[in-house]
């Protein structure tokens, strides 16, 4: 069963064969699907899934706090299964790929404190941008 399948299970979640499929198109390590690849997949595994299915599944699943909206540089959002995995982005500017990382240190800490401004800070998303080796090939 996959991660995201389990946590979802343990939280009660209704699984049906439609809400099953999407958990298991995203599961896995570097996971960063449009709604349309999410489909697309679903679809390949399950032809009787609608759009309408997938895309209110995403929202469910992103408002539950089980999977993150990633956007990227006017790009469509992507989601991201690794939400309880602290992590940040490695985002392709060519192609648009995105890669987890996990960087020595603490963004939060890196900010100094005449940089808050008052905030008190709780949370800091980093995303590193540069062109992956395929791209760079051509």
């Amino acid at each position: 069963m996959s991660d995201l399948l389990e946590r979802l299970r343990g939280r009660g979640w209704r699984v049906t064969a439609q809400r099953r499929v999407v958990a298991e198109v995203l599961d896995g390590d570097h996971v960063h699907l449009t709604a349309d690849e999410v489909l697309e997949r679903a679809t390949a595994r399950l032809p009787e899934i609608s759009r309408a299915t997938v895309y209110n599944t995403l929202g469910e699943l992103v408002s539950l706090g089980e999977v993150v909206e990633v956007a990227t540089d006017g790009r469509a959002k992507r989601y991201d299964p690794n939400a309880h995995r602290p992590h940040q982005h490695l985002v392709c500017s060519g192609c648009g790929i995105i890669r987890d990382v996990h960087p020595a240190g603490d963004p939060l800490a890196d900010l100094p404190d005449a940089e808050r401004f008052g905030f008190a800070v709780s949370a800091a998303e980093v995303t590193y941008r540069g062109i992956c080796p395929d791209c760079a090939r051509t």
